[in-house]
């Protein structure tokens, strides 16, 4: 027996289909990365407008432009108050901006007034020391930390508040050491803190995986700890996650993108299209593994429930260490 669908839903179902496919590839494609050139946010954008291009889901290339400010809020409070209609225009976004986002970092505007598209990637945090270092495990580095915390000193790329301040902070709450009490160094970027390890300033580094695989393939670090559910996979799994040695701490370090505010259904359902698509081609795997990301795959509605999640578990983080209302 045929099922009747009610007259207004139909007419719904038909107007979505007819909506989806009038949509069209924008004209002019940019992806805005909130950053100066050579971060996290440049390898996101690169990221697409090399495998955009190389799969033909764009005809002209992406253009790739940097707007620095706030891990992300300056861009982002441009394009919801100047920019917010641009089809084709989308700014990329890190676990970063979503723990900024918690905090009230950007301003007057939430997570609800932007249209998360698509994550294509992730990163995971991660605790390294020297290889030469006293501590073979996280227990051990921990154990250090607890019996004298000014002795072990802690560096990373970002100030206090920041993602890999906050791994380290709920690292040492798991072990029952006071986060105010830890030494923490920031420096400028990601780079400057393994060389402050490599140098012996410093005595750990807290940072993503990414950051350190060519070290270890060289043998000069030794990762005591991966921030992710399970194992990483190929010659990263010989590194024990931070959860299999008794500290429960995922920092998973997502990278995707959105759109304006007032992009249109059918617009935003391209996009969405696109990408669902795109990341299935070895092209776009290839330029994904290259960056050192891994697969982290979610659109549309799926990923704006996610990020509203991880803004909200990002708050109460926050608030218990005193950095956010």
């Amino acid at each position: 027996m045929k099922k009747i669908l009610p007259l207004a839903l139909a007419s719904t179902l038909v107007a979505l289909s007819i909506s989806s496919a009038l949509a069209e590839a924008p004209d002019r494609t940019e992806c805005i990365a909130p950053a100066k050139p050579g971060g996290g946010f440049d390898l996101t954008c690169k990221l697409i407008q090399v495998s955009m291009q190389e799969t033909g889901e764009i005809s002209k290339p992406m253009r790739v432009t940097y707007m620095p400010g706030g891990v992300g809020a300056v861009a982002y409070n441009a394009i919801i108050a100047q920019r917010p209609a641009e089809a084709g225009t989308l700014v990329a976004f890190s676990g970063g901006s979503l723990l900024n986002l918690s905090q009230g970092k950007f301003g007057r505007y939430s997570e609800s007034d932007v249209k998360w598209l698509a994550a294509v990637g992730t990163d995971y945090g991660i605790v390294a020391v020297r290889n030469d270092a006293p501590w073979k495990n996280l227990g051990e580095l921990m154990e250090a930390m607890k019996s004298d915390p000014t002795k072990v000193v802690v560096g990373a790329g970002a100030s206090i508040g920041s993602q890999d301040w906050m791994k380290t902070a709920l690292l040492a709450r798991e072990a029952g050491i006071d986060p105010r009490k830890m030494r923490y160094v920031a420096f400028e970027g990601g780079g400057e803190p393994v060389t402050a390890l490599l140098g012996n300033h410093i005595q750990v580094v807290s940072g993503d995986m990414s950051e350190m695989v060519p070290h270890l393939q060289a043998g000069k670090l030794r990762v005591l700890a991966v921030m992710s559910d399970k194992r990483l996979p190929g010659e990263l799994a010989s590194v024990p996650t931070a959860k299999e040695q008794g500290y429960n701490v995922e920092w998973p370090i997502i990278r995707g993108y959105y759109l304006g505010p007032k992009v249109t259904d059918a617009e935003y359902q391209w996009w969405e299209d696109a990408f669902k698509k795109l990341v299935t081609t070895k092209e776009f795997q290839q330029q994904r593994d290259m960056r050192g990301l891994f697969e982290f795959n979610m659109f549309g509605s799926e990923l704006d429930a996610y990020v509203k999640k991880q803004v909200a578990d990002y708050r109460e983080k926050a608030k218990s260490f005193g950095l956010a209302k």
